[in-house]
């Protein structure tokens, strides 16, 4: 199958499709996991076509866009598809709203530039986060009181099931807190493209009490989405390791939601419980802080760890195996539960 040429009926278009590929290159935690068959995506046709492939190989097709929240435990037997395609354009502009369209192989931090170069503000609370667009909406990105569901305005998947092509609605993706259809239908959509609703005017996003006081240290008594996009970037590179640097899929972990009663039992025995109210009687801790106060940030076994600085994010040292690394996550897991009572919820999809 090395080298096999596919081609759709309606237009010519050549898919490579490659043997026994080292995915260390599209995995942000660089696991030395080798994929049975790989193929680069750069056009609509080109996925049509991969569906064809994997049912005469009879294997299953696995993304990869840009390899940041995904945790490879084992080489894959399946065809995976490095998504690539690239664009971003205006759909549609009335001087105050605009709907922003990109393709789901560029970079997440190349679309918000390209929207903080139009003027328009919604996606700078989420700058530097790693991936694509079309990881986005998977996982519903958020960062800095800012989720990816606030300002999406649809996309357009292929379902790889029927070999259709669907629009959806934002209501359609069926957002929650770090989920949507597409990652509760892991296999069945392969997303193309997304949308943005923007805005020239709408207010900035400025609860985050760090990003106000970086605003205030700066003097900047008017902010705008660049300027917060500028304080986010900082932070963030503060906080957590760089990927091409040290092998990490960031917070591996989601934060807990509980219920008031057990957050107010928490509270009694840990009075520095970090916790935030939430909507329906509900509380949101922090797991960063569940995990330092278990004792494991900084935690090193073999090659793979709790980075020293951020509890949240597990780091590949050089040589650990995603194996080792959910080894380590589902012992933290366990801690966690007999201290406080609370199941952590792992953030990346597990290959």
């Amino acid at each position: 199958m090395r080298g096999l040429d596919a081609r759709n009926q309606r237009t010519t278009v050549t898919l490579v499709v490659r043997e026994q590929v080292d995915l260390r290159p599209y995995n942000s935690f660089a696991l030395a996991v080798r994929a049975r068959w790989f193929a680069e995506l750069t056009t609509d046709e080109q996925a049509i076509e991969a569906l064809n492939i994997s049912q005469t190989l009879d294997r299953p097709i696995r993304v990869l866009g840009g390899g940041s929240n995904v945790l490879l435990t084992s080489d894959l037997e399946a065809l995976v598809l490095h998504v690539r395609t690239q664009g971003i354009r205006i759909l549609s502009d009335d001087g105050a709203q605009v709907i922003l369209e990109a393709e789901a192989g560029e970079l997440w931090q190349d679309v918000v530039q390209y929207s903080l170069q139009q003027g328009l503000s919604g996606l700078e609370n989420l700058s530097l986060i790693p991936g694509t667009a079309g990881a986005a909406p998977v996982q519903n990105i958020g960062a800095y009181g800012v989720e990816l569901r606030d300002v999406c305005a649809g996309l357009t998947a292929l379902d790889c099931y029927s070999g259709q092509l669907k629009d959806f609605t934002p209501e359609d993706c069926a957002f929650a807190y770090r989920d949507s259809r597409f990652k509760r239908e892991a296999g069945r959509w392969l997303v193309l493209r997304v949308r943005f609703c923007l805005s020239r005017y709408a207010p900035l996003h400025l609860e985050y009490g760090l990003i106000r006081q970086r605003l205030h240290e700066q003097g900047c008594t008017e902010p705008t989405a660049a300027a917060v996009s500028a304080v986010v970037c900082a932070i963030r590179q503060e906080k957590l390791p760089d990927p091409k640097i040290l092998g990490n899929a960031g917070s591996f972990f989601k934060n807990p939601v509980i219920s008031e009663q057990q957050a107010q039992s928490l509270r009694a025995a840990y009075p520095n419980l970090v916790a935030y109210p939430q909507a329906h009687g509900q509380v949101k801790l922090a797991a960063a802080w569940l995990i330092d106060q278990a004792g494991w940030k900084g935690f090193r076994e073999g090659d793979a760890g709790v980075h020293r600085l951020q509890a949240l994010v597990l780091v590949n040292y050089g040589q650990a195996t995603g194996a080792q690394i959910l080894d380590l996550a589902r012992r933290i897991q366990e801690d966690v539960v007999e201290r406080f009572g609370v199941l952590l919820e792992m953030e990346p999809v597990l290959f």
